[in-house]
């Protein structure tokens, strides 16, 4: 058999581009693992000015890079960091421009502790770091206010606890109430409106922010930042009564001060009577 023959028999030979067949590997990975979990430590965290998370999840043998987009960013309660051992979800994708494989995050949770419990402690140690907690920021209550604030819902039991005891010890008083929502989605955003509402009316020598007892997932809106945020800026003393007796949340850390109840919130304000 001649050269020439030899030649022909063999297989005709496909030349990728290189996007091609970035295209393909994309194509087969995209469509085999478009939902995982994948458990790992995160490692070189770095949060984008765009609002996108950027990080490595690692074992002991490899490591893959991920990306949680702002979207899905905004949704997580708590924020990755480094040393940090979570379960993901999301799907695996391939960045073209540079051939590199890639987790797109759309859920993270850490592994052991709840999610809630940890986002509860990065913000009280970000806000106590940045002095928001600190007792010389504390302002005295007024020692017999003839006009009381009240941030909570109108149609909780703590409203009628507050408005019961506030009768009861000192009838001449004028409440104020702001209505507001203390759990669920905007609730954060309502409850730093109102207290910022009756600082700009001067309506209040003293504002109660309340609600009554739930579980941490229904008491959230009081671990906002931007609730704690109102309350320290707030030149109107606040005192927070939030849940049971054993129920603390960053609003009671940021607050001039903190009762165990909404009624023991009102015995409080009015006991100089």
């Amino acid at each position: 058999m001649s050269q020439a023959s030899l030649f022909d028999l063999q297989p005709a030979r496909r030349v990728w581009k290189v996007s091609e067949l970035t295209g393909q590997i994309a194509a087969i990975l995209e469509g085999s693992f478009e939902q995982v979990w994948i458990e790992g430590e995160v490692s070189n965290y770095r949060p984008a000015q765009s609002g996108h998370l950027y990080f490595t999840l690692k074992d002991s043998r490899s490591q893959i890079r991920c990306v949680c987009f702002r979207d899905q960013a905004r949704m997580l309660k708590f924020r990755p960091e480094d040393g940090l051992q979570v379960t993901m979800r999301g799907s695996l994708g391939v960045y073209e421009p540079r051939g590199e494989y890639q987790i797109y995050v759309s859920h993270i949770e850490p592994v052991g502790a709840g999610a809630l419990q940890l986002a509860f402690e990065q913000l009280k140690k970000k806000l106590q770091e940045e002095g928001l907690f600190e007792q010389s920021r504390k302002q005295p209550l007024p020692l017999l206010p003839c006009c009381i604030g009240v941030v909570t819902s109108p149609a909780g039991a703590a409203i009628r606890d507050i408005l019961r005891v506030l009768k009861r010890r000192f009838a001449n008083a004028r409440v104020q109430i702001f209505p507001v929502k203390v759990q669920g989605d905007g609730a954060a955003g309502e409850i730093a409106a109102a207290i910022r509402y009756f600082n700009r009316s001067k309506l209040a020598e003293v504002l109660i922010v309340a609600r009554g007892g739930g579980s941490l997932e229904d008491l959230w809106a009081f671990n906002e930042e931007a609730v704690a945020r109102a309350i320290a800026a707030s030149e109107i003393p606040v005192i927070t009564g939030v849940g049971h007796e054993t129920d603390f949340t960053i609003a009671d850390f940021a607050a001039d001060l903190r009762a165990p109840t909404p009624s023991a919130a009102a015995e409080i304000v009015v006991r100089s009577r």
